[in-house]
């Protein structure tokens, strides 16, 4: 699948936000940690993939009720959902000099029925010819995102038959429906009950 830009200015994908905030202190102190032993964009890429996805539990395995949509409290907190792993990998990317933006895929929930999204992290490093996708989640049994360019190892794959769909676009900044889902619930059950499903 090819990844289309949401806006055409790469800049775009390098801004901070509100919640791509990579400006704080707190995302800056860690980009430098991350920054030490990697030579290169790539190894500063995959450390910080590997940072987000093993680091910071997914809410709903480790049972955190706390929600978390700035880049810079779901460091503090060490917790969130796919939403907020993804904003803080976008963060530290973008803070480590490279591109980076949100992307979805509209998954089959649990029930096998329900639709809900699931956010991802799209990258490009210098010279590549494109986007690359990765799945900061955090891997469980059955679940194996790696960092890998060439190759998507996402968490999940998109399965036609049951409506999935992986979304193409890039997204700068989180969609609105993403951020008021994050910002309105008051704790982790209640945002499970109103994941969006669509974008």
């Amino acid at each position: 699948m090819e990844l289309a830009q949401q806006s055409p200015e790469i800049d775009a994908y390098l801004a901070a936000d509100e919640a791509i905030d990579h400006e704080h202190p707190r995302i800056a102190e860690a980009a430098t940690r991350l920054a030490l032993d990697a030579d290169t964009t790539y190894t500063y890429a995959r450390a910080a993939f590997e940072f987000v996805r093993d680091t910071i539990p997914h809410s709903a395995d480790s049972g955190d009720p706390r929600v978390t949509w700035r880049a810079s409290d779901v460091l503090a907190a060490r917790t969130g959902i796919c939403y907020a792993k993804s904003i803080a990998l976008t963060a530290l990317l973008r803070a480590g000099g490279i591109p980076a933006g949100l992307c979805y895929q509209r998954l089959a929930g649990q029930d096998g029925a329900t639709l809900v999204l699931h956010g991802l992290v799209a990258l490009r490093l210098p010279g590549a010819r494109g986007w690359a996708r990765v799945d900061p989640r955090g891997n469980k049994p059955g679940v194996d995102a790696q960092f890998s360019l060439d190759e998507e190892r996402l968490a999940w794959v998109a399965r036609e038959e049951f409506n999935e769909v992986d979304y193409p676009v890039v997204y700068a900044a989180p969609p609105e429906v993403i951020l008021h889902a994050l910002k309105s619930a008051r704790d982790r059950s209640e945002l499970l009950r109103n994941l969006p499903t669509a974008l």
